[in-house]
């Protein structure tokens, strides 16, 4: 069982950045990060297998996935923040792999609780 932690969220004005972070009491072979707005459905932002990363279209550019096996920690980069960036932030985890890394919430067994992220305009 992988344990996920996800740290780093806040109340930001557009145009700031935040950093997220997540603690995995493991890592598995795919991680990710997700986001899900109020009404909308959850959707794939970054993901990561080792050093190729993923990222949804909306985000390329101003997000940037990294990852420290050795201290077993994730973390979401995110510049240029919009209002349209407001969501829960979630780190998730899967060993359903796939080349590129998927984007998809239904393989990743592994979930954190969440953190969250507001930008005003």
């Amino acid at each position: 069982q992988v344990q996920l932690v996800e740290s780093g969220g806040g109340s930001v004005q557009a145009g700031g950045s935040l950093r997220l972070s997540c603690a995995a009491s493991g890592f598995t072979s795919c991680m990710g990060w997700f986001r899900q707005a109020p009404g909308k459905a959850r959707e794939g932002v970054a993901a990561s297998l080792g050093s190729i990363t993923a990222y949804a279209d909306a985000v390329k550019g101003r997000f940037t996935i990294s990852r420290d096996n050795a201290k077993k920690m994730l973390y979401l980069q995110i510049n240029s923040l919009e209002p349209e960036d407001t969501a829960i932030y979630y780190c998730a985890g899967t060993n359903w792999c796939t080349y590129p890394p998927p984007l998809v919430a239904n393989v990743y067994n592994y979930w954190g609780q969440g953190t969250q992220v507001t930008v005003s305009s």
